[in-house]
């Protein structure tokens, strides 16, 4: 499965729009790490614990964008693009959103 930001293939023609997809994840923060971050904003720098976390439930909002895709049966799904928003206190969602399309062949 192709997956990209660019509204376009590079050497593809898309042959037809499936329909819009999505994958979400919404996380939450762990106390150990809130603890660190709480260290951490005293001398700054990056929180690494938050960025691992961000970029796992990322990873996992991509892998639930392409399986809506493929059971679609999608070839590709162009334009991704990334929202996050505030659930609750402590928690927040990650959402990947894109559009399945069939590649001509």
């Amino acid at each position: 499965m192709i997956f990209t930001t660019t509204e376009s293939i590079p050497n593809r023609e898309i042959e037809d729009i499936l329909g819009v997809v999505t994958g979400s994840v919404v996380q939450t923060k762990h106390v150990g790490r809130d603890i660190m971050a709480g260290l951490k904003s005293i001398v700054g720098g990056e929180l690494k614990g938050y960025t691992e976390m961000l970029s796992e439930a990322r990873d996992k909002a991509i892998q639930r964008l392409v399986s809506e895709a493929t059971d679609l049966g999608a070839d590709a799904v162009v334009g991704i693009r990334f929202s996050t928003s505030a659930i609750k206190d402590g928690s927040s969602e990650i959402m990947a959103f894109g559009t399945a399309v069939k590649l001509r062949t």
